[in-house]
């Protein structure tokens, strides 16, 4: 009986999933075209980065918002297209629910992490690094920038590789989507 209750369940969600999928990509245009929305939550890894003020900090440690992941560099020039819009990303949806977090992965200088993100006017966004690239290394981050989206279980649900104009109408649209669903 338990085995069926399991199936069940199990098929419930999965329907469910894949309806908030077909939700999702209804509101796909432009740059959202390129963003890969999975059938099914996909777990991340549980690797440290340098977060707030030098602190060992997970992704799991973001859960309770939708949380917008960039990978980034401060030599990749698509990242300097893609940042301001990200910055009007956190300032459109900071208090919906949606968080930008930002992660510089290997080599980058905090001062010219500072220096990157005033220039490009997104000085609002957190400078948190992944020296070594451990978490992007987990999180199969083979190019930058890399946007991963995560539920407010800590979940990764989608990801777009390449840079987009995440403060367009569709990229809000999505994830003021995913953060209603989920609230």
């Amino acid at each position: 009986m338990r085995a069926l209750v399991a199936a069940l369940y199990t098929a419930a969600l999965v329907a469910a999933n894949t309806a908030v999928a077909q939700d999702l990509a209804a509101l796909q245009e432009g740059d959202m075209r390129k963003l890969a929305i999975h059938e099914a939550p996909q777990e991340v890894p549980a690797v440290a980065f340098t977060g707030e003020g030098g602190a060992e900090t997970t992704l799991q440690d973001l859960a309770g918002e939708v949380v917008v992941v960039n990978f980034w560099a401060t030599w990749c020039a698509p990242c300097r297209e893609e940042m301001p819009t990200l910055a009007k990303l956190q300032e459109e949806l900071g208090d919906e629910g949606v968080r930008v977090a930002t992660i510089a992965t290997g080599r980058n200088d905090p001062v010219e992490l500072d220096r990157f993100l005033t220039e490009v006017g997104a000085g609002n966004l957190p400078q948190w690094r992944d020296p070594r690239q451990d978490l992007a290394r987990a999180m199969g981050v083979l190019g930058l920038p890399v946007t991963v989206i995560l539920n407010r279980e800590g979940q990764e649900v989608a990801r777009l590789t390449g840079d987009a104009d995440w403060a367009s109408e569709s990229a809000l649209a999505i994830l003021r989507a995913l953060a209603a669903e989920e609230s």
